[in-house]
């Protein structure tokens, strides 16, 4: 991850202004500006972590939005300590020394963060770990916090999964409103490989067996197979080798923990789950700070 890059600043200078993080009158009314901290950064629970490239950022950040407050500061991590290591509870993820005014300040947004993108890292892990094995890969999918995304995606590759696509500009993914909006299965990938760009493959989304046949028959390069049931994923595979193509299938659509394995011994190359992104819990992490005396 890119920390420095003008997109993700802009995502890190708008949480420190949403928390309006140099206006805050609890610290101001009760902390002496002199006093420099010590902050613990703890994993109170088993996770994977993501995200730890983001504290000095913000810290960074808010030196630029407030410049009274620009001290020297330092964040120590541990070597085995990096983005998509496993934790274990009470394992320290980092130290930051700073002035205790710009800890405070800055306490929840970096955790907020830290503790959004390990949630999803490591829901992640526990997806790659079911379908070890099976050679089967965990692709994330847009749904993903708006704003976020760039986030959400790194935070899946820190727990071993993959990234489908970016962005609507990022490949081309016929689904059911596309086919149903233009004119059918056989219309839509004819249209589309008359009109793509050199090198865009042609991925399109089928909810049975009639559709994969009409997909295959008309030019479709990656199959997505909806809604369906390990079985019926399992016979829609057989169904594409049997036919001689040599295509990415993929497999979407009511996966979860439970029977993600199932999914990935039917065969498919890829499995996307959007609980990945859209429903993974924040992993449980506290921020102990201590005063520094010289």
């Amino acid at each position: 991850m890119e920390w420095k890059s003008r997109r993700i600043e802009a995502i890190l200078e708008q949480a420190l202004v949403e928390d309006r993080a140099t206006s805050d009158v609890t610290t101001a009314l009760t902390v002496d500006p002199t006093l420099r901290a010590a902050a613990t950064i703890i994993a109170k629970e088993d996770c994977v972590l993501a995200g730890v490239g983001c504290i000095p950022r913000f810290l960074e950040i808010f030196s630029r939005l407030d410049p009274r407050n620009s001290g020297r500061f330092e964040v120590v991590s541990h070597p085995e300590i990096f983005d998509g290591v496993r934790l274990r509870k009470g394992q320290a993820i980092a130290v930051i020394r700073h002035n205790a005014r710009v800890i405070l300040a800055c306490e929840r947004v970096i955790l907020n963060l830290l503790q959004r993108m390990s949630g999803i890292a490591t829901m992640t892990r526990r997806y790659v770990d079911e379908v070890e094995e099976t050679g089967a890969k965990i692709l994330d999918t847009r749904k993903t916090v708006p704003g976020l995304r760039i986030l959400d995606k790194y935070a899946v590759r820190c727990g071993g999964g993959e990234n489908h696509r970016l962005d609507l500009s990022d490949g081309i993914l016929i689904k059911n409103n596309h086919i149903s909006l233009g004119g059918g299965i056989v219309k839509v990938l004819e249209s589309a490989r008359e009109r793509r760009k050199p090198g865009q493959t042609i991925d399109i989304e089928v909810r049975n067996v009639d559709e994969l046949n009409l997909a295959l028959d008309h030019g479709a390069e990656s199959l997505l197979l909806d809604n369906m049931t390990p079985g019926e994923v399992k016979k829609a595979v057989a169904l594409v080798q049997e036919r001689g193509f040599d295509i990415p299938v993929e497999a979407s659509g009511g996966i979860t923990l439970e029977n993600v394995r199932k999914y990935a011994l039917a065969g498919p190359d890829y499995i996307s789950v959007g609980a990945l992104t859209h429903s993974a819990p924040a992993v449980d992490l506290s921020m102990r700070i201590t005063a520094e005396l010289y």
